[in-house]
């Protein structure tokens, strides 16, 4: 505890509060709900089905399912309503490679955000010693954020699948025993995927956070001084076009076509005493 409280007060910290190790700090909270919701995710659904024959009838036929969702290995068993014999049946699909996708990005993501943090707080002289640290960062945001947005994509088509595949009705359909009028199917409880659709709202959010930080990074990196190094010098030049003879020289100013004293501020052809200021009177004058 002393050390951490020695390098708070030496303001080691401080940069946290910086938009760059900010928004680092809320992209590995937000890793973290992203792969949590959607990796920890398992569901499950209850069917019935009510046999003409009650011996037959199976009311609580619990079907469960979980990351990353090979439904296609999910197994369960149905009565047929034909004698006791029972049907094996699987759901349909494997939607396992967007699902694994989207979380491996999530990791990937939560380990480079912690130690981008780290690096800012603790080796921020280092990181900034040379170009290539902010241009290493810069570039692994800019993948980032792509991955992000192509994870999350795929992962909600995915999740739309998922649901498709694990709806009741749907899966009452695969059972010989509903195909039957006499028998009576219907679905008892439905999987709850609120965890699920909060993950692709996280994804979106990931890939929101690591597009906004791609600015503060690039301001870190020699591509933005050296473009304000050259708006810089750009404003230099502009008051010497304007100001050296153009406007201020030669034309307008002390010897130019408008404040010259030999047009309008000397004896010249305006100004001459003799022929407004005192001439004109004295000659009136001896006329009379």
């Amino acid at each position: 505890m002393e050390a951490v409280d020695q390098l708070a007060s030496a303001g080691t910290f401080r940069v946290v509060k910086e938009p760059l190790a900010f928004l680092r700090v809320l992209e590995w909270l937000f890793a973290i709900f992203a792969f949590a919701t959607c990796g920890g995710y398992s569901g499950e659904l209850r069917l019935s089905v009510d046999c003409a024959n009650k011996s037959e009838s199976d009311l609580s036929i619990d079907i469960a399912f979980a990351y990353p969702f090979r439904l296609h290995q999910v197994n369960f068993e149905a009565p047929t309503c034909e004698g006791k014999r029972r049907e094996t049946l699987a759901l349909i699909g494997d939607f396992s490679s967007s699902a694994e996708f989207f979380v491996t990005i999530a990791v990937f993501a939560f380990l480079y955000s912690l130690a981008a943090t780290v690096v800012y707080i603790f080796f921020q002289n280092k990181y900034r010693e040379n170009n290539r640290g902010p241009l290493i960062d810069f570039i692994v945001t800019v993948v980032f954020s792509f991955l992000w947005l192509v994870s999350s994509s795929a992962w909600a088509k995915g999740l739309s699948d998922v649901k498709v595949a694990t709806d009741p009705d749907e899966v009452l359909l695969l059972m010989s025993a509903c195909k039957q009028q006499s028998n009576k199917c219907l679905p008892v409880r439905s999987p709850v995927m609120s965890s699920l659709n909060t993950s692709v709202v996280f994804g979106y959010l990931n890939f929101i956070l690591w597009a906004g930080n791609i600015w503060f990074v690039f301001k870190e990196t020699g591509w933005h001084s050296s473009g304000q190094r050259h708006a810089a010098d750009t404003m230099e030049k502009q008051p010497g076009g304007y100001n050296q003879g153009g406007y201020n020289q030669d034309s307008y100013g002390p010897a130019g076509g408008y404040n010259q004293p030999g047009s309008y501020g000397q004896v010249g052809e305006y100004g001459q005493p003799q022929s407004y200021g005192q001439s004109g009177p004295t000659s009136f004058a001896n006329q009379i």
